[in-house]
């Protein structure tokens, strides 16, 4: 009889446990892709679609994810269109942010006693032991921009920034779904320009920062131009410098 009651009141704790697990695996699969459908993230974590269903609906009510409507390429089937869901500025606190208050109050004394190329210098400091870290790990990545993004992926990935890197049509392009100074870098963008020079000279190449989350987007997007577009690029910059 008392194995009986044991299993019972242990039974709703072990479910609760496991929900929660699944709740932080699909808040990480979020992070890492920055949109996803309840479909993609049933089939990445092997449940159906109602047991994700389930947690998202959950999430939704406690203001952790909400919804995108997903856009289609070509023309819309019948039916409801599908729903993206995405991480709340309130669910990406809950990773960890290795900046604090005090961070932001000594970059607010540094500028208002020194000025903003004070700033800047404290970011290119606190930048230059992220890469030497990653030029380690790169030595082996050879000299194409795009071979050498994808090794940086990895690199910030262990490093918290779960990144990952792909070819599109004019290059290549970096994506970091996690920033750890976010907050502070949406007071004093300097941090993020520390952060792309670093981008680019590991990479090798010149780079755009065309997103941030910092400023409001769901990824920090880096774009990295092709061979033919640097080469213009370069070219354009030529131009103007002579004129």
């Amino acid at each position: 009889m008392k194995t009986e009651v044991l299993i019972q009141i242990g039974a709703p704790a072990s479910a609760s446990a496991s929900d929660g697990r699944t709740r932080d695996r699909v808040a990480q699969l979020l992070l890492e892709r920055g949109a996803a459908t309840a479909a993609d993230l049933g089939a990445e974590l092997g449940l159906s679609p109602a047991a994700i269903r389930k947690h998202l609906d959950a999430m939704l009510s406690e203001h952790l994810v909400e919804t995108r409507e997903v856009r289609h390429q070509g023309p819309r089937g019948r039916g409801r269109p599908a729903k993206a869901f995405v991480l709340t500025a309130a669910a990406r606190e809950t990773f960890p942010h290795f900046y604090d208050g005090i961070a932001m109050a000594a970059l607010r004394w540094i500028a208002q006693r020194h000025g903003p190329d004070a700033v800047s210098e404290f970011a290119a400091a606190q930048v230059a032991a992220l890469e030497e870290r990653c030029e380690a790990a790169m030595r082996e990545a050879g000299d194409d921009p795009i071979a050498r993004a994808e090794a940086l992926a990895e690199v910030l990935t262990a490093e918290g920034y779960a990144a990952n890197a792909s070819t599109i049509a004019s290059g290549g392009q970096l994506c970091q779904h996690h920033c750890p100074v976010a907050h502070v870098a949406a007071e004093f963008p300097q941090l993020c320009d520390a952060e792309t020079a670093v981008i680019s000279r590991l990479i090798g190449t010149h780079v755009q920062r065309l997103a941030t989350i910092a400023h409001g987007d769901e990824v920090c997007t880096t774009h990295i131009p092709g061979p033919a577009r640097s080469a213009a690029t370069t070219a354009a910059t030529t131009v103007r410098t002579d004129t």
